[in-house]
């Protein structure tokens, strides 16, 4: 086996044991904790949970409804996702390419701009709903 016992002395990996049942849904529980302590590692990420904690205070203030709430909820689950999918591209293109390249580099401010977008869709509905909503109505 190599260092992290991912590849035995041959060369030749050897089958990955797949969980079936129970035991399934607690691996994948298992790998998506993982997924969210290598994200909070991230100085964006907890940028993002600042501003969503922010968000969430400035509702309260603003007297959002239930389905503001839901909604910005929604929004920032899939602001988490992306910056998850960002960094998981960012981590591959490192490994596979650790000089510089033109393609990496694509690859990198691509998964950054999808995380732009989500990042000023969430400002904006929480700037409607803070600000805006209000006078609306």
């Amino acid at each position: 086996m190599d260092v992290n016992n991912t590849t035995p002395r041959n060369g030749k990996p050897g089958p990955v044991g797949k969980h079936t049942g129970i035991r399934h849904l607690f691996a994948a529980a298992s790998y998506s904790l993982g997924g969210a302590k290598r994200l909070i590692g991230e100085a964006a990420f907890r940028h993002e949970l600042i501003a969503f904690a922010i968000a969430m205070v400035a509702f309260a203030v603003a007297d959002a409804t239930l389905f503001q709430y839901v909604a910005m909820a929604i929004l920032f689950l899939l602001m988490m996702a992306f910056e998850a999918i960002n960094t998981a591209i960012e981590e591959i293109v490192d490994r596979v390419s650790p000089e510089i390249s033109e393609m990496g580099k694509n690859a990198k401010d691509l998964g950054s701009f999808a995380c732009l977008c989500l990042i000023l869709a969430n400002a904006a509905y929480a700037f409607y709903v803070v600000f805006l909503a209000g006078f609306m109505n």
